[in-house]
């Protein structure tokens, strides 16, 4: 396993020590949260800078295509991420392995409505499927979502497919009746110009279909 002499966090790692995971409606049995996991070889916590040689990248190829990322580029995009202050990626790891299997990113969003508010937005939950049934896809939505209350948003909302509807739920997500369609426009290299320009709305790459639910911090 590497040893280095010097790790950048993403963001402190102490803030996720002071959430209160009772207060997600999210049933753990056993009980779990961040600050204790279930293992002792499991931890949550920020993204490192040192994480390019743990696997993170992988994993994420786990949920979509990631493309073949230098330690360059990893290194870039963390920085800006970092500078910023307006990025959460926070990971599971397996510290007997050295290994990044779980990962879910806060993202949030400065608005001038609700008095220059700020918003939530969950994106890129993976979790490696060798470690189901210790309950780490829950517990890495959770201990987001509770970020982002922590942090002052008003609200976080994520996209998932209609067969992660019900999970979402269960963590204290809703569809907002007349407002849950996701709609995207895409831009990637390899999509046709006639698709490119077209506007979706509630369909993967798959044909899965997508819709948006919210967790509402203010009521």
């Amino acid at each position: 396993m590497v040893q280095y002499t010097q790790e950048t966090y993403l963001y402190d790692p102490n803030v996720l020590l002071k959430l209160d995971f009772h207060r997600s409606p999210a049933k753990f049995q056993p009980f779990i949260s961040a600050a204790n996991p279930g293992e002792s070889w499991l931890q949550v916590r920020p993204l490192k800078d040192t994480d390019y040689d743990r696997g993170f990248l992988q994993l994420l190829s786990q949920l979509t295509n990631v493309g073949n990322i230098t330690r360059t580029q990893f290194l870039t995009r963390f920085s800006q991420m970092k500078a910023s202050g307006d990025y959460y990626v926070t990971v599971i790891e397996d510290t007997r392995k050295g290994e990044i299997i779980g990962a879910a990113s806060l993202i949030i969003e400065r608005k001038f409505i609700h008095n220059c508010a700020v918003r939530g937005r969950l994106e890129d939950v993976v979790v490696n499927d060798t470690y189901r049934g210790k309950q780490l896809g829950k517990l890495i939505v959770v201990t987001v979502s509770l970020l982002a209350e922590h942090l002052g948003c008003y609200k976080m909302s994520l996209d998932c497919k209609d067969k992660l509807i019900k999970f979402y739920e269960t963590l204290g997500y809703v569809l907002i009746p007349g407002n849950s369609n996701s709609m995207t426009i895409r831009y990637d290299e390899d999509t046709p110009t006639l698709k490119r320009n077209s506007t979706s709305a509630a369909t993967g790459a798959a044909g899965d279909a997508y819709q948006t639910v919210s967790l509402d911090f203010a009521s």
